[in-house]
């Protein structure tokens, strides 16, 4: 079996951190063919390291997407150029794996989906939290009914003092904003995929930057209050055509005592469920709630379930991500995380925004394939 030749485009903190080392351990199936940035540096230091010699290093992503030779591309770059790039490399006959969010908006993300359909190639967002342990157990749940009627959720991703400060995290023109479309993604894509629901029909959101002048005690170092140029915090109370109600909470910067990062909080008609730990160290676990005997039991399981596909292993979330993104793609297998399903969050996102630069509820229009949002008078 010849080898899937992967091109990285954007060589910067998470493709090492996460996509580059998960993908070099798959050696018996990818190569590593080509590093593009726009910091050629960093393009040449991600080759050094990871790719063979010769490989293709180069400041133009078109490079990569004209060598008929490589067969997936990442896109590893900041939020704004992610549906441009993921389209082309799509339209070049490549599968793509796009890191999250898939967009900054939701008419940019239907263009991937467009593409995608177009080409028949494979398209799936980088949404690793999936594949933590403990993830897959509460998911396991819900299918399971063990929850009942799961009518509200509350989606996590709060920190104390957590702003990253590198990179254009801080740069809203290039991200597109701050902790609700970075960290917020994460639990709302969560807990749309434990539901099995994608059918918002009201948005209500605020956002905030109260924190900017206050970098003191940041758990990355003081961040510059000149650049920061984005929302410290997030909310947004989301209605489901079912009924149920979701609320995110998103923040970089808030005073609160627990932080909550990519966890969920669901609670149904049988039970109740939250998710605690460290997850960015895959040490997440989950409490259950319910009335057994006239009595009030907290259940916590072992934890001896396993990861995606790797029942009973001991698999980090950001190599079962890879591995099962690598197998999709040569056994012709659908993604764990589907394009249509990521779309639904980035309609979320944008609507939170929305709502909280109008002051307005925004609704949803549901037809077919696509939403389209409405102010509310």
């Amino acid at each position: 079996m010849s080898k899937l030749k992967i091109g990285i485009i954007g060589c910067g903190g998470i493709a090492h951190a996460k996509h580059l080392p998960a993908l070099s351990k798959l050696n018996n199936k990818v190569e590593l063919a080509a590093f593009c940035d726009i910091i050629p540096e960093r393009a040449e230091e991600a080759a050094a390291k990871y790719g063979a010699p010769g490989v293709l290093v180069t400041e133009d992503y078109r490079e990569v997407l004209e060598d008929k030779s490589i067969d997936v591309i990442h896109v590893l770059t900041p939020n704004v150029s992610h549906s441009e790039i993921t389209v082309a490399a799509l339209d070049s006959g490549k599968h793509v794996m796009c890191e999250k969010p898939m967009a900054i908006n939701t008419e940019e993300a239907q263009l991937m989906i467009d593409a995608a359909k177009r080409s028949g190639k494979k398209l799936t967002i980088g949404y690793q939290n999936r594949f933590r342990a403990d993830s897959q157990e509460l998911y396991n749940a819900v299918q399971n009914n063990e929850l009942g009627e799961v009518y509200f959720a509350k989606a996590h991703a709060v920190r104390r003092r957590g702003v990253p400060t590198w990179g254009v995290f801080q740069d809203k023109e290039k991200q597109g904003g701050g902790p609700l479309i970075d960290i917020g993604t994460h639990a709302l894509d969560l807990t749309l995929w434990y539901l099995n629901n994608y059918q918002p029909i009201s948005v209500l959101g605020s956002t905030y930057q109260k924190l900017k002048d206050k970098p003191e005690g940041n758990m990355f170092g003081p961040w510059d209050p000149e650049t920061f140029e984005t929302e410290d915090s997030a909310f947004g109370l989301i209605k489901m055509e079912n009924g149920a109600t979701i609320y995110l909470e998103a923040s970089w910067a808030l005073n609160i005592l627990n932080g909550k990062d990519a966890q969920v909080t669901l609670c149904g008609t049988e039970a109740g469920a939250e998710m605690f730990g460290e997850t960015w160290k895959d040490e997440g676990y989950v409490v259950y709630n319910q009335v057994a005997h006239n009595q009030l039991v907290e259940t916590k399981p072992s934890g001896a379930g396993g990861v995606y596909g790797f029942s009973g292993a001991n698999i980090a979330m950001h190599d079962a991500e890879a591995i099962q993104w690598i197998d999709a793609i040569l056994n012709d297998r659908e993604p764990l995380v589907k394009p249509e399903e990521a779309i639904v969050v980035t309609q979320i996102l944008e609507a939170i925004y929305k709502s909280a630069e109008t002051g307005k509820v925004i609704e949803f229009n549901n037809s077919g394939e696509s939403s389209r949002l409405v102010e509310s008078k």
